[in-house]
């Protein structure tokens, strides 16, 4: 289910250095170089494959911009902000 949008703000506390931008989860990573960006994006298409939920990724060099929302429900639902932390946890 969507979530209002006070209540994906309540949530944003939850996240580390995630932002909102154009009704979605957005967050930007950089990394040593394209290698270990490469790795990281692989280790995102695990989690998105794990829960069936898969993200906008976007990839030069050494960034890794994450864009995520459940288009099936026309915004932001609990499922992206558990996409979030899982993707966090990856250190």
């Amino acid at each position: 289910m969507k979530l209002s949008d006070s209540e994906v703000k309540g949530k944003m506390g939850t996240l580390s250095d995630w932002l909102l931008a154009k009704g979605k989860l957005h967050k930007e990573y950089r990394f040593e170089n394209f290698e270990d960006a490469m790795k990281f994006v692989n280790k995102v298409a695990e989690i998105a494959a794990s829960l069936n939920h898969h993200p906008e990724i976007f990839n030069v060099y050494n960034k890794v911009t994450l864009d995520i929302n459940t288009h099936d429900e026309g915004g932001i639902t609990n499922l992206d902000f558990d996409f979030a932390k899982r993707v966090d946890a990856l250190g």
